[in-house]
């Protein structure tokens, strides 16, 4: 049976990425609503098909148990030093839970427990949990105040999911919890993010020549050289220890013969925005998998009216917002790219929208969204999940080795 798998980033208190909650469809429902020896051996196929590690980016990894799974030792697939058990009610209707959960805390699992209420079946596993999760979709109450209060009492972190909302997120940061996940994580005020001067302009122009099918060397050379922070922060990365070239590198051209244009479209909007080690490279590292995501499934699409190249730009863009602080209708307005792709970003109209749209609600685990996308374009379940991994994947590798430059001429 045809399985979804996604993953959505935990972030703490200094927006960085502390772990990724993976979540499961199959079937029509959310896993932890299914027979559980098929989710077991999905869970099991998945770690020894895929590198987990690398799907998680080597993060800790939240992942919701049934009991039936605790109790056939599931959890033991995973690292204890990386896996939090997450549990929810249903686990503790079992008369043994707490002898179970017990079991995996001795072991050194962590246990999080997502809906925690003020009942005696809840008060009594409260010692053992480690994490306590609060829904945000409902956040303005005052029970959930006392659970806050209770668990900082307790000495408990205290994580915020279904953080969707501009509200909801500013609530979990009043709330001072330790950690926030939701799509509203993404959403930044501009004074977050460290911009330079040439985003509005040349920036955008060498972002569309650097990904053309078959891009023009003198061109791109020349559209660097006409702005002076970006040729100096280009010229500043290649004589960086990691290139490790003997003879400094002087001009543009120069520059541009040591990195190769291969990788230069992805160096240069690393180099427009400038990672800070917080949520800034989350917002990167979600662009470039848009932009492989939409690339890769557009193949799919029969008579897809755009490019390769326009479909990642289509995924690549679609975070300007966030990574600007600006609506994606300003953003994209003076960009040099089709009609159709802007579109696309604006309205979530055309071919593209529905692109778009495709890959934002499998990102976001909306499934019956994507399934309806999916089914539109006539692309099969599995198809969608598996490139949806080996974008991850891709994306994970080539960020690592990319950023290496920009740390390495900072030390």
């Amino acid at each position: 049976m045809d399985t979804y798998i996604a993953r959505q980033p935990i972030m703490n208190r200094d927006n960085k990425v502390e772990a990724y909650e993976l979540i499961y469809y199959q079937g029509g429902r959310t896993y932890y609503n299914q027979n559980d020896s098929r989710v077991a051996n999905t869970i099991m196929s998945f770690f020894n098909q895929v590198d987990g590690s690398g799907f998680l980016s080597n993060k800790d990894c939240f992942l919701t148990f049934t009991p039936n799974l605790l109790m056939q030792n599931i959890p033991r697939v995973f690292d204890e030093k990386k896996l939090v058990i997450q549990f929810e009610d249903n686990v503790l209707v079992n008369p043994a839970a707490k002898i179970i959960l017990d079991r995996y805390k001795k072991q050194g699992y962590r246990l999080a427990f997502s809906g925690f209420d003020f009942n005696n079946r809840h008060l009594d596993i409260l010692p053992s949990v480690d994490i306590i999760k609060l829904d945000f979709s409902k956040f303005d109450n005052e029970e959930t105040e006392k659970i806050i209060s209770l668990g900082k009492k307790l000495n408990k972190k205290l994580a915020a999911f279904n953080v969707d909302t501009d509200e909801a997120r500013e609530a979990a940061k009043k709330y001072d919890l330790d950690y926030i996940q939701g799509q509203a994580i993404a959403k930044l005020e501009s004074s977050k993010i460290k911009k330079i001067d040439h985003l509005q302009s040349t920036f955008f122009r060498l972002m569309v020549a650097v990904t053309k099918e078959d891009p023009d060397f003198d061109e791109i050379a020349s559209l660097i050289s006409l702005d002076v922070s970006l040729t100096f922060s280009l010229i500043k990365m290649v004589n960086s220890a990691y290139f490790s070239i003997p003879n400094r590198i002087k001009d543009v051209k120069q520059a541009l013969t040591v990195i190769g244009l291969g990788q230069l479209k992805q160096w240069i909007y690393l180099l427009g925005f400038v990672p800070n080690g917080g949520m800034t490279d989350e917002l990167i590292k979600t662009s470039f998998l848009r932009a492989v995501f939409c690339q890769e499934l557009s193949k799919y699409i029969k008579d897809f009216d755009a490019t390769d190249t326009e479909a990642y730009l289509l995924g690549m863009f679609s975070t300007l917002d966030a990574l600007l602080g600006v609506t994606l209708e300003d953003a994209v307005r003076e960009l040099p790219i089709a009609d159709t792709v802007k579109d696309g970003l604006v309205k979530r109209e055309g071919p593209c929208g529905e692109l778009l749209n495709m890959c934002v609600y499998y990102e976001n685990g909306e499934w019956s969204k994507a399934e309806r996308c999916a089914v539109a374009n006539d692309i099969p379940v599995s198809v969608i999940a598996q490139t949806y991994v080996n974008a991850v994947k891709y994306v994970n590798e080539t960020m690592e080795e990319l950023m290496r430059p920009f740390v390495e001429q900072n030390t």
